[in-house]
């Protein structure tokens, strides 16, 4: 059995702020709680390769992996995979950005598997991925929107 999660939020902000703010990988510790470190290890066209490291946790364990993540502006796609993979088997993510009246609806879905040897199953890594996207989604929304503000960019027209 595999694990498999999609979350999404409507961000009420211009297309354009949404994908730069979302994919700028580098401040990603600005737009993220979870994330206390970020470090870019290779560049290759659109394609980046990162290191993220995580807050400790409740245990005080310190979780830290490399990622790849490729942004396709055109389709409006990107597609991610963990390369170290830690307790996973494998780890890919799709993120879509669809326009719609109320903003952009940004949808996350993450399939993976874990291996037979993580400290925990796929059932339980997916419900804690959708608890956890759920929260990482709002507070990215709230941040977008506050940026959206601040800028003085129009709302969709809709949602005024």
């Amino acid at each position: 059995m595999a694990g498999h999660t999609e979350n999404d939020i409507i961000i009420n902000a211009p297309f354009d702020l949404v994908w730069d703010i979302t994919n700028d990988v580098d401040n990603w510790t600005d737009l993220f709680t979870e994330y206390a470190k970020v470090e870019v290890l290779e560049r290759e066209g659109a394609k980046v390769t990162f290191r993220l490291t995580m807050h400790p946790d409740k245990d005080g364990k310190v979780w830290s992996w490399i990622s790849e993540r490729e942004p396709d502006r055109a389709m409006r796609t990107v597609w991610a995979q963990r390369v170290e993979t830690g307790p996973f088997a494998f780890m890919h993510i799709r993120w879509e950005y669809h326009e719609e009246p109320d903003g952009v609806r940004m949808h996350w879905v993450q399939d993976f598997a874990m291996k037979p040897e993580a400290p925990v199953d796929d059932a339980w890594m997916t419900d804690n991925i959708n608890r956890n996207s759920r929260v990482q989604m709002e507070i990215i929304r709230d941040k977008i929107q506050q940026r959206a503000k601040d800028l003085g960019l129009a709302a969709p027209a809709s949602a005024v």
